[in-house]
């Protein structure tokens, strides 16, 4: 499908989101065009707060210093993952939400180990296998990102399987629509609801794709349009899953154009940078071919959490606005070609003592910094670093 032919029409607004189908073989096709869209920015709404108990830990790193006897570190231990394991492998992990230690006493059945009573919002769990072992175990860990520090093992987990309900889905409208013959079947059906997905591509205005979001189709009105009635209004049930708020603005930043100047990334929050990486990903669909060899720089002045990391490495390696991995994995990944630049080169990376300071506390079980692991990881793939 060519995105051109459908980006431009002949009314005052501009088009701004393509609805378009892809099926399992990657054919996508054209369902219609919107001039606007309300319900994509939504902040998520937290879980209940409930009460848990950790039973028979061996508290760890933040867990531990919280239940230090002195009182001097903090019961807030913010987000926490607790893996449930078999002999082997995790087979269910759940995130903790902003967790707070509210009491401790030593284990009745083994005062070695510790309960700790706990109060967090649980969000719903991702599970590999839906079937517990006879005796589980269960691991903590201080953080929900690959570089989460662990917090001790627990015997069990009271309170964590109970039946939850998230939240009711956020509707999404869709305003000014002109919709294509597929979407134009559906909506003279009886009954619209479908159980199909669509993605809602959101264009910039020179007609590039910034953003590929699902979104259910599941149709609850379909009406004239406040911009016109030879166009639609249709509200969906479910927005699929919105991106937040503090998006909006990097949205209409990327709005423009994809960003030419460099650190325009640079005055964000952590949260906002991340939404910055994920509309750098759109662009990996158009892979380049490598170039190897030459000096690049690494402005390192804002190097100040993960996302800020790998939005410099980015910008040093294939220029700003490109993708080069959101995280480690993706970061290996796109070192190992295909994403425009491969080893040997070598990276001049300025002001490092501040992505060294940042990460000195994050800390792999080999004993190395985040820091010093990309360092490390750039190496043994072919690069040359020269810190400064």
């Amino acid at each position: 499908m060519r995105v051109a032919e459908h980006a431009v029409w002949g009314r005052d607004v501009p088009v701004r989101y393509l609805l378009v189908q892809e099926d399992l073989d990657g054919v996508e096709e054209y369902w219609g065009r919107c001039a606007g869209v309300e319900g994509l920015f939504v902040d998520k709404v937290p879980p209940r707060r409930e009460v848990l108990t950790l039973r028979g830990c061996t508290p760890e790193g933040a867990l531990r210093d919280a239940l230090a006897p002195d009182g001097a570190a903090t019961a807030l231990l913010g987000d926490l993952c607790v893996e449930v394991w078999d002999e082997e492998q995790p087979l269910q992990w759940w995130t903790l939400v902003d967790t707070v230690v509210l009491a401790h006493r030593p284990n009745r059945k083994d005062p070695a180990l510790v309960d700790v009573v706990l109060g967090a919002g649980v969000e719903p769990e991702t599970a590999w296998a839906h079937t517990l072992p006879t005796v589980p175990a269960f691991k903590v860990f201080a953080g929900t990102t690959a570089s989460a520090l662990p917090a001790g093992p627990c015997q069990d987990v009271e309170g964590l399987f109970v039946p939850r309900h998230g939240p009711p889905p956020v509707p999404m409208h869709l305003v000014g629509c002109e919709a294509a013959e597929p979407l134009r079947a559906l909506l003279g059906r009886r009954r619209r609801h479908d159980r199909d997905w669509v993605q809602l591509w959101a264009l910039d205005r020179h007609g590039r794709v910034m953003y590929r979001h699902s979104v259910y189709l599941r149709i609850e009105t379909a009406r004239p349009s406040v911009l016109g009635t030879d166009l639609l209004d249709i509200t969906l049930t479910d927005g699929g899953d919105q991106r937040p708020l503090l998006a909006r603005p990097v949205w209409e930043t990327w709005y423009q154009g994809v960003p030419t100047a460099p650190n325009q990334w640079a005055p964000l929050t952590t949260e906002a940078r991340h939404e910055w990486l994920e509309l750098t990903a759109t662009g990996a669909r158009e892979q380049h071919p490598d170039r190897t060899g030459g000096v690049h720089h690494l402005d390192g002045r804002f190097v100040t959490d993960h996302p800020g990391l790998y939005c410099a490495l980015a910008e040093a390696l294939v220029g700003p606005g490109n993708y080069f991995g959101r995280e480690w994995n993706a970061f290996r990944d796109c070192l190992g070609g295909g994403f425009g630049i491969a080893a040997p080169f070598t990276l001049v990376w300025h002001d490092s003592h501040i992505a060294r300071r940042t990460f000195e506390d994050d800390v792999s079980e080999e004993g190395l910094t985040y820091f010093e692991e990309i360092v490390q990881l750039l190496e043994q793939r072919g690069a040359t670093v020269d810190l400064r």
